[in-house]
């Protein structure tokens, strides 16, 4: 099991690199929940089932990002008393957000399988795939207290320093699912509902599994059942770290869902490659993501050790870090999109949405400088701006870009997917100027 890292002495580049590894294996794991239902779907179904889990999924992991970016407030709430040397308040800190999480998890659980088809509608999902998509919704949202939970337990173990626990209990779980696909999708046919099946089976397998690991191992606090209670100040602490996040990652997931819902209404074909293309997307950028993560981390203790020089290296090792892989995802991507969509999909006609992807390989070159730059701000506590930032990116570049240029004739899903990176841009820059005027303040106080 892997030790606390304190990452608020020695070395910055190879603690932040060892923390990182994990928290990226983690997430390309936990990303192979959706991609295995849609390559074993793209496999052994029909179109109309591929569209039903690229539909179904991404709003399910919009719902998904939702729930992590509020439990992320857990980790640098935790990760500053680490810091500042008071972990063993940290009882109470993760009691209050079991409390919280879990009338959180209640509401979500009964509000989605009723929702599920107004929200297939909202989406624009297909005619023909309209029923499987509503059925996708509709049963992941049954299993969504398993996703509060996940996030939650693996929240508490980043704020230790720990990024290896998380990743071992989502191994175990992709291997649950990858069988529950194989068995519901391939030999008794049930389509996308066999997929969603499968995925909130095998999440329940990793809360489980959490739950023992958390059990069977010291941590730098002591948690009781007296913590587990709604204590207020501590919420309020909480909210006011991770709703900006939460809205920010909430939001800038709608504005996604915008653009599939564009794509969905130019017909059956159109949003099953765009589908696949997302699924990709959701690979290519998991390396940025997980600095981001472990950025969070990495700052919050330096915070709270009030050790801010080490926290701004910190980021521009992160950047430098994560610049090389992105170059290659780059070339992967922009000449080798075919090759990667074809890994979820038979239609040749599916494949040929790769188009889509050469936008976004040019956002690979972005993401490795905005996901760490939001990671840092993260750790700050700077959540608020982390949200506005995240807010003009989404809808007063991306969603405007992509509806303009879907009407352009003929429709183009490489111009409909320069949206992205023309908003990362955007982004980038105000995180550039937030960050000077963060350095010149520190400077004249």
């Amino acid at each position: 099991m892997q030790k606390e890292i304190n990452f608020t002495e020695g070395k910055i580049l190879s603690p932040l690199l060892w923390f990182m590894a994990p928290v990226f294996l983690a997430l390309f794991l936990q990303a192979m929940y959706g991609a295995v239902d849609l390559m074993i779907v793209g496999k052994f179904a029909q179109a109309v089932d591929v569209s039903a889990v690229s539909t179904g999924s991404q709003i399910m992991m919009t719902l998904t990002s939702l729930i992590s970016s509020f439990a992320m407030s857990a980790t640098i709430l935790l990760g500053q008393h680490i810091g500042e040397g008071r972990g063993q308040e940290g009882g109470e800190v993760i009691g209050s957000g079991i409390a919280l999480f879990a009338v959180i998890g209640a509401a979500f659980t009964l509000l989605i399988p009723v929702l599920s088809r107004p929200l297939a509608a909202l989406m624009q999902a297909p005619k023909e795939a309209f029923g499987e998509t509503a059925s996708y919704i509709r049963i992941c949202g049954l299993g969504f207290l398993f996703i509060i939970s996940y996030n939650l337990i693996g929240s508490v173990f980043r704020g230790i320093g720990d990024s290896k626990t998380p990743l071992v209990t989502v191994a175990i779980a992709c291997v649950c699912n990858i069988v529950g696909d194989l068995l519901l999708v391939a030999v008794f046919h049930l389509g996308a509902a066999g997929a969603a099946l499968a995925t909130v089976f095998a999440q329940g397998i990793s809360v489980a599994l959490s739950f023992l690991l958390i059990r069977r191992r010291p941590l730098p606090f002591v948690l009781k059942k007296e913590h587990i209670r709604i204590q207020k100040d501590i919420v309020k602490q909480l909210t006011l770290l991770g709703l900006p996040i939460a809205l920010q990652d909430f939001l800038v997931g709608i504005s996604f869902l915008v653009i599939l819902a564009i794509v969905n209404s130019l017909g059956l074909i159109a949003s099953a490659g765009v589908g696949v293309a997302e699924k990709v997307c959701g690979f290519i950028m998991l390396i940025p993501a997980a600095f981001m993560q472990a950025m969070s981390a990495f700052v919050a203790q330096n915070v709270g050790a009030q050790k801010m020089d080490r926290a701004r290296k910190s980021l521009l090792y992160a950047i430098s870090a994560s610049f090389v892989p992105a170059v290659l995802m780059f070339y992967l991507s922009f000449w080798h999109g075919d090759l990667l969509s074809g890994i979820f999909a038979n239609d040749r006609e599916v494949i040929l949405a790769a188009d889509y992807l050469k936008a976004y390989a040019i956002d690979c070159l972005l993401t490795c400088f905005l996901f760490c730059f939001i990671g840092y701000f993260n750790g700050l506590g700077s959540t608020r701006f982390v949200m506005l930032q995240g807010i003009a990116g989404a809808f007063l570049v991306r969603v405007p870009v992509s509806f303009l240029m879907s009407r352009r004739t003929p429709v183009s899903m490489f111009h409909i997917g320069l949206a992205t990176p023309a908003s990362t841009i955007v982004q980038v820059a105000l995180c550039l100027a937030f960050f000077l005027y963060q350095n010149r303040r520190m400077k004249n106080a």
